[in-house]
């Protein structure tokens, strides 16, 4: 029985540690990839760099879990017609904000911690670009056998909670249906 109880420790301790690798070199290569893309600073960019640019930035992104997090019980009460025009919206908005600023993609990013219990991780980094060191953390989700992004935090700013925040304020005041017309406007300008 010890033995069993042994093995079965050694075996979770090496899935976690197969699975902060797993994350470290997705992460690594996600980072190396927009680097190659974006070329040395003061490049313009084409549309189709710019479409793959938005692909790998985001491709790694669960936009779904992150809708439902913003819009905690509201999501659940809405009809799933509603939700799915709601997940698309948000990320296309998501999708828009990330080509913003490039220029905080040429950060060179080390990895501090990378924290796996059960389908879940937690990841800190240090972003640095120029003189300037930034705090990022992302939460993370395994499912169909990948990692997915489902929040990101810099400088203590959580994504959703940021999102989250607007989203409810808007709700309270005016409604669901006034939130979904101002994301139709502000994804149609995407």
């Amino acid at each position: 029985m010890l033995t069993i109880l042994l093995f079965t420790g050694m075996a979770t301790a090496q899935n976690g540690a197969d699975s902060e690798q797993e994350i470290k070199t997705l992460l690594e290569n996600r980072d190396k990839e927009i680097k190659e893309l974006l070329g040395p600073e003061g490049t313009e960019y084409s549309e189709e760099q710019r479409a793959q640019l938005k692909e790998i930035i985001n491709g790694i992104i669960d936009f779904r879990k992150m809708a439902e997090e913003t819009l905690e019980e509201t999501y659940d009460t809405i009809s799933k017609e509603k939700q799915e025009e709601f997940v698309q919206l948000f990320s296309t908005i998501i999708r828009d904000n990330s080509l913003n600023k490039l220029d905080i993609y040429r950060a060179q990013v080390r990895y501090k911690t990378i924290e796996v219990k059960d389908s879940s991780a937690y990841v800190e980094t240090l972003a640095q670009l120029d003189d300037v060191r930034t705090p990022v953390y992302y939460d993370m989700v395994h499912k169909d056998n990948e990692w997915f992004i489902t929040d990101i935090i810099i400088d203590d700013v959580s994504t959703i909670g940021s999102y989250n925040r607007q989203f409810q304020r808007i709700i309270k005041r005016k409604g669901f249906e006034s939130l979904m017309e101002s994301l139709r406007k502000r994804a149609a300008k995407a």
